[in-house]
């Protein structure tokens, strides 16, 4: 009965090795907070993050009776958790993949947590602290890949309630032709702006919502095909304005209250939905006490105040935070090496029976990619179609920026990926590509040239940064990439000649200029 009765709290102590445990937290992990920050002021689809922090710690609060009444019982596992979670921040701090880092902090705090509440304690408050992930942007090359298809989804779906509404239209690619106007499906209108948004809230939802796990579990994935429809109605309506009243229907203030109207809408449905499951069954209760915060109680004024023995777990975790921060202050006071090269502007114009012809690009373009150096040039021998070769390098990719893969850049262009696989060439492996837009195709090669290794495989490309970051404390490298048209009644099997024939060429000069 007495225990029942007991607050537990925390003497000062405690509280200065808490304040000391979070300072070494955000003192080592401020890289990968300070990307998430930026993340969050630049990209709007992110926007939100800002508030689940807050939230986060409203729900905390909200059961904070529970926790003072809870006789903690600090547990080696979170002790386990963070040595973990420790490993997988120093990867992501070498290779710069700022994910890892932000996950990391996450797991971090779950195994403070642990070690100094243990399970039965932390239990309550794990959804609210799960609820974190979503303030963490996706990767920017899954973000390249993940909006370039909801592009393509999204403008499918639109152009089918255009249709519906008997509206002539013809789509290629992003491009949605009404004749006397043509809508591009930009990557701000692929619906990312209402997916990451609209998951949150809906984890958030599903968290209020006391009811079965299923119904629960199926508003939060509900919020996927919300936003799949809206969006692609939303791109709809505009086509629709825009064919009745003009191209301003697609622009300015209105363009942007539309995307609010069309949220409101997707919280509308999901409100609904959850009234909907609330009456599937037998239970009664009205949807106020369904959805809603639970209130803990509160033991009084009477109950006895007890202060909280010291954690050992805790006292392990802060000794290998202090190891921790340590190591990436090292880390990060090593130069990083920049091997000598030439620059592309002096790659040679001539190779053998190919002459060449260098093009720019525009500065915002080459500010987006992030690159140190690139070569854009068209090759050509006495017959035949041109080949394009296009080099971007980059002497750091530390700081997250890297090569964009172009099987994610091609179909912003309208181009639509017919046929891709990994070949080999004898010299090396590529990713050869054929796109198509209406009646034309290309032929793409393209591969990975880093620190005097030829890859196709993004993925191991990744491993190889980290590898190389932290033995050779270097992380340039390139992407290469050839494209020839193919011209109509040319078979596949010249173009593939083309591109090996200049490849050929390329590759024993391509090492000045990207080291090994």
């Amino acid at each position: 009965m007495n225990k029942a009765l007991a607050i537990w709290k925390f003497d000062y102590r405690y509280l200065a090795l808490i304040s000391f445990a979070l300072l070494l937290l955000l003192t080592a992990f401020a890289g990968g907070l300070q990307e998430l920050l930026v993340r969050w002021e630049k990209q709007e689809e992110y926007s939100h993050g800002y508030m689940l922090p807050l939230i986060t710690l409203y729900f905390i609060w909200q059961r904070r009776n529970l926790i003072q009444q809870s006789d903690f019982s600090p547990s080696w596992v979170g002790f386990g958790i963070v040595l973990l979670a420790l490993a997988v921040f120093m990867v992501g701090e070498i290779s710069a993949l700022f994910i890892l880092i932000q996950y990391a902090f996450i797991a971090v705090l779950i195994g403070i947590a642990l070690s100094i509440m243990g399970w039965p304690a932390v239990k309550p408050v794990i959804v609210p602290i799960l609820l974190l992930a979503f303030a963490i942007p996706l990767p920017y090359f899954l973000e390249a890949s993940l909006s370039a298809n909801l592009q393509l989804l999204s403008s499918k779906l639109g152009v089918y309630f255009i249709r519906w509404c008997q509206i002539p239209v013809y789509l290629e690619g992003n491009i949605i032709d009404l004749g006397g106007y043509k809508l591009q499906v930009v990557e701000a209108c692929s619906g990312l702006r209402y997916l990451f948004p609209l998951m949150s809230l809906g984890f958030i939802c599903a968290y209020m919502y006391n009811t079965v796990f299923w119904k629960r579990a199926l508003v939060f994935l509900s919020t996927i095909p919300i936003t799949l429809f809206m969006n692609s109605f939303r791109i709809a309506v505009i086509g629709v304005l825009v064919d009745n009243w003009g191209s301003s229907m697609a622009e300015g203030f209105l363009h942007d209250f539309e995307g609010w109207v069309v949220f409101m809408a997707c919280l509308g449905i999901l409100v609904a939905e959850m009234i909907l499951l609330s009456r599937l069954d037998a239970d009664r209760r009205p949807f106020a006490e369904i959805f809603g915060l639970a209130v803990d109680p509160s033991v009084g004024d009477m109950a006895e105040a007890k202060v909280r023995p010291l954690s050992r777990p805790f006292f392990a975790i802060i000794a290998g935070l202090v190891v921790t921060t340590i190591t990436v202050f090292s880390i990060d006071k090593r130069a990083e090496v920049f091997p000598e090269r030439k620059n592309f502007p002096l790659f040679p114009m001539q190779l053998s029976d190919w002459q060449g012809q260098q093009a720019s690009m525009e500065n915002t373009v080459i500010d987006k990619l992030g690159l140190s150096d690139y070569i854009l040039a068209d090759f050509k021998q006495a017959q035949g179609a041109p080949v394009n070769l296009y080099a971007a390098y980059y002497a750091s990719q530390r700081k997250g920026i890297s090569p964009h893969s172009p099987r994610v850049c091609i179909p912003g262009g309208g181009w639509q990926i017919a046929e891709i696989e990994r070949k080999n060439l004898g010299l090396l492996d590529v990713n050869r590509i054929v796109i198509k837009k209406g009646d034309m195709t290309q032929l793409v090669y393209y591969w990975f040239q880093q620190r005097g290794r030829k890859m196709a495989n993004e993925y191991l490309m990744k491993w190889y940064l980290f590898k190389d970051a932290l033995l050779l404390n270097r992380t340039d490298g390139a992407l290469v990439r050839l494209t020839t048209m193919v011209n109509p009644g040319e078979s596949l099997d010249l173009a593939d000649q083309r591109l090996q024939g200049l490849a050929k060429e390329v590759l024993p000069v391509l090492p000045q200029y990207i080291p090994d």
